[in-house]
Formats: structure tokens, C-alpha cells, sequence
């Protein structure tokens, strides 16, 4: 992928404040401990329970445990039954955690921005339970403390509803105009969209990318070495950026 280095330096010379999605550009949460699997779980535990008929043949063969939590919620939204399939859901999560892998370039990039100033924030459909949980392993948690913003109970609101991102914003008392999001959807796309920020997208490989374009993702990057770079470029500083 080539850099577009002037509209990418524009974006971190006006980003005051960051939202960052968090599996993806923070960490690979699944690395360890598959996605498809935690999907899988979560329909045997609904087959476990009579309800097979709940979901249809595609939703039962998702690969994504967010789709099919979803799927439940639509059909009856605030119930127990939902309350139960998203805490198993954060239990899995927390589980993944601990074998999660941290993005290349995002742990010395998110406290090189704190470091100049930037006040930062995670946006995300994850729950909060397992974003704190990751942050104080890699000792990152006092670079975003208390502004994690994550999964409730109330779904509806996940992105690509903007919620998430608002409730950030409000809390940080921070200018859209001012505010950079860095995700690596399509729904993470329509939530800055929506809430008024400016986008850079995470493309860790081409399918990534591919997604992101059709999108309509304008900036993208597939390293997070570059935003790193050209951060400390600005602040005068100098040395090679370093993946830890």
C-alpha cells in the first residue's frame, strides 16, 4: 500500500484527542483464542438450550461471535436470555485476552500520544471488562483511564451506531474536529462518520484493505509504524520506531 504521507501528517497535526477501536488497532484479541471457535460456543450453548430454530443457517455458521449475539438480541432484545449469551460472550473475551497480541507499533504509539498531550479514549464493541484487562497487562491502562467506552447490554448501540464514539467525546469534552479515530471496519467507519471525526483505517492485510476502500475509507494504512514516525517527527524527536 502506498502512504499518502501529507493527508496522514495533516490527521495527526490536528488530532487533539484519539479513539482508538480496540481489537485490531490495539491488539489481535483473537490470536490465541479463535473467534470462530468463541461463535461456535455461543450456538451450541443456544442449541444446548432447544433454542436451534432461534438462528438462521448462515447465523449458525458465523465465524463472528459479535454476529451472533446480535442475531439473538434482534429477536428478543433486553431479555435475560440475551443478558446470559453476552456475558458468556465477556467471559470468552477475557479469556482471549490473555493470549491476545498486541499490535505492531500500538503500544509505544499510544504512549508516545499521551506523552504529547493527546488525551485518548477506546471506542469499541468489545466489552470494557476485557479492554481495562489488557491495558493494565501491557501497562497502558494510565494512558486511556477512565475513558474506556465499550459494549452494554444495550446492543442496539453497538457500531455502527455512533454511541460509543459520542460517549467518548462527551466525556473528554473534545471537538470533533480535533478527534482522529483509528479503527479497521466498515462499522468503525460509519461511527466516526456519524459522530463527526476524521478516520484512519487499519488494514493489517489485503481483505482488510479491500473492505475498508469499498467502504469508502478515504486514508488507509496497513502499519501503525508510520503514524508512529510521523508523530515523533513532529515533536522533534528522532531514533527508530520500536514495536514494544
Amino acid at each position: 500500500m502506498t502512504e499518502e504521507t501529507d493527508p496522514l501528517r495533516e490527521l495527526i497535526e490536528k488530532a487533539r484527542f484519539v479513539l482508538f477501536d480496540f481489537d485490531g488497532p490495539i491488539c489481535a484479541l483473537f490470536a490465541g483464542h479463535k473467534a470462530e471457535r468463541v461463535a461456535a460456543d455461543l450456538v451450541s450453548w443456544l442449541e444446548g438450550r432447544g433454542l436451534r430454530g432461534l438462528l438462521t443457517d448462515g447465523e449458525r455458521e458465523s465465524l463472528d461471535p459479535h454476529k451472533v449475539l446480535r442475531a439473538v438480541d434482534r429477536r428478543h432484545p433486553g431479555s435475560d436470555l440475551v443478558a446470559e449469551l453476552e456475558e458468556r460472550l465477556t467471559q470468552e473475551e477475557l479469556r482471549a485476552a490473555t493470549s491476545a497480541m498486541p499490535t505492531p507499533y500500538a503500544d509505544p504509539l499510544v504512549r508516545t500520544w499521551t506523552a504529547v498531550g493527546a488525551r485518548l479514549a477506546v471506542a469499541t464493541n468489545n466489552s470494557p471488562l476485557v479492554v481495562r484487562e489488557y491495558l493494565r497487562t501491557r501497562g497502558l491502562a494510565g494512558c486511556f483511564d477512565p475513558h474506556v467506552y465499550g459494549r452494554t447490554q444495550a446492543l442496539h448501540l453497538l457500531k455502527p451506531d455512533p454511541h460509543c464514539l459520542n460517549r467518548a467525546l462527551g466525556a473528554l469534552g473534545a471537538d470533533p474536529a480535533a478527534t482522529l479515530m483509528i479503527g479497521d471496519t466498515p462499522s468503525d467507519l460509519v461511527a466516526a462518520r456519524a459522530a463527526g471525526v476524521a478516520f484512519l483505517g487499519y488494514a493489517r492485510n489485503g481483505a482488510k484493505e479491500k473492505t475498508l476502500r469499498e467502504a469508502g475509507a478515504g486514508l488507509l494504512v496497513n502499519s501503525l509504524e508510520p503514524v508512529l514516525r510521523m508523530l515523533r517527527s513532529r515533536r522533534g524527536r528522532s531514533g527508530p520506531a520500536d514495536r514494544e
